[in-house]
């Protein structure tokens, strides 16, 4: 993890961060390097772009549209109110001034049978349940759970963390249309549709052809569009195969979110939108949160991620071991090897993941983009590597020559419209 802050050409961007940002001196200058190498322009200049983004930044609403949450969430064990080891808790929030977050609950981490949809039921609703007692029993003076756009709206202009609810996979409805609502009534407000668990974003060569980009939507899709529709529930259509995402846009009453996608163009990988795919987005009024996922964003990154993993296993890591636990000898190999894969495969930039925000933006127009990290469910960047880090984005899109207004759009306001638009749907449903 990249516990540093930059901006351009090394600056540091202490959001109010204080304790909860570490000083890696080490890698200081190749992070910045690897972030702005290009297009500095002297101090005075990137102060100046610091200082904008600083007051655009506050003056904007700031939502990260997917953030997941693990199996013990609010207990003991993973309370977000301390500075912890995740991605996201309250005091990086607090330091990144991200104000509404949308907690997604992804039950395949949780379970040994992701096909098992008993089990995948029952792991979302303890997700339910446990988003709702950390409002309502741990921390009701920090954090409130939001049911709509105006209610996020009230809870940030309270001073408060707003909290709305996502699920990962709509394979936890198995066949179950009803479940839908349930989860509704504890606060979920948007669902993907049913996708392949099996693929991995840090695939290359695999799943970019037509075997997966020809599956179609499962044959209780538009019965469980249809049902989201007139509750309300936003549609996600991330990670869906290309013909599904288009035949699910169709289906769709109300405008549909992708809620952790990038951009196809850019990293050729089937779970990212190609430009047909975008248009079609942008026809039927919906939104594509570009997500801070390394793996997605450049060819690079995937690689960096599988090679990382093989280098773990060949040292019998388990999940959550720390290299200085392997011992003096093995830990120098560790780290040499680590050092060799830096220099190989750079990682993502939040200059990489602004690219596809570009792109989006010039295809389909500024009102269709958002912003989402995947924080804790696998995202994070060099420049965005936790939610304290997140005045960079803002930087970064001032330096690009993005407005005010139109960073605003980016940060939650094209969300919020994509909400609005959805309540309105489902209230001429329940009137015809």
């Amino acid at each position: 993890m990249i516990d540093l802050a930059l901006g351009s050409c090394g600056a540091m961007l202490n959001a109010g961060a204080g304790d909860f940002v570490k000083l890696r001196a080490k890698f200081m200058m190749a992070l910045a390097t690897a972030i702005f190498g290009n297009g500095c322009t002297g101090g005075s200049t990137e102060d100046a772009y610091v200082e904008q983004a600083r007051a655009v930044h506050r003056n904007a609403l700031t939502i990260d549209a997917h953030v997941e949450i693990p199996g013990n969430y609010a207990t003991r064990e993973v309370d977000p109110i301390t500075d912890n080891d995740f991605q996201v808790d309250f005091p990086k929030l607090w330091a990144g001034e991200l104000e509404a977050v949308f907690l997604v609950i992804d039950p395949s981490r949780n379970v040994l049978d992701a096909n098992d949809a008993v089990s995948m039921q029952a792991a979302t609703i303890r997700g339910l349940e446990a988003i709702n007692r950390l409002a309502e029993e741990m921390h009701p003076s920090e954090i409130e759970i939001a049911h709509s756009a105006g209610e996020i709206e009230r809870i940030v202009n309270s001073g408060k963390l707003a909290a709305s609810i996502g699920i990962e996979n709509g394979l936890v409805i198995g066949q179950e249309i009803d479940l839908i609502e349930t989860y509704f009534e504890y606060g979920g407000r948007y669902m993907a549709l049913p996708h392949d668990i099996h693929i991995e974003p840090f695939d290359v060569e695999d799943f970019t052809g037509d075997e997966f980009d020809g599956i179609e939507l499962a044959p209780l899709a538009s019965s469980i569009i249809g049902e989201m529709n007139r509750l309300g529930m936003v549609v996600d259509i991330s990670h869906l195969s290309r013909a599904a995402m288009l035949e699910a846009v169709s289906l769709s009453q109300a405008p549909v979110i992708a809620s952790n996608s990038a951009i196809r163009k850019l990293r050729d990988h089937s779970w990212n939108l190609d430009d047909d795919q975008l248009i079609a987005l942008r026809d039927n009024g919906g939104v594509v949160q570009v997500v801070a996922f390394g793996a997605l964003l450049t060819d690079d990154a995937a690689l960096r991620r599988r090679e990382y993993n093989n280098i773990r296993g060949a040292f019998g890591m388990i999940p959550g071991q720390q290299p200085e636990e392997l011992g003096a000898e093995p830990y120098e190999d560790y780290i040499g090897r680590m050092e060799a894969l830096n220099d190989r495969y750079p990682d993502a930039t939040v200059s990489d993941f602004v690219d596809h925000i570009d792109h989006v933006v010039r295809l389909i127009g500024i009102d269709h983009v958002g912003i989402s990290s995947d924080f804790d469910g696998g995202g994070g960047i060099v420049g965005w590597n936790d939610a304290g880090e997140t005045l960079n984005v803002t930087v970064e899109l001032v330096r690009r020559g993005y407005s005010e207004a139109e960073i605003a759009k980016l940060w939650g306001g094209n969300l919020l419209r994509v909400f609005r638009e959805v309540e309105s749907v489902a209230g001429q449903l329940a009137e015809s």
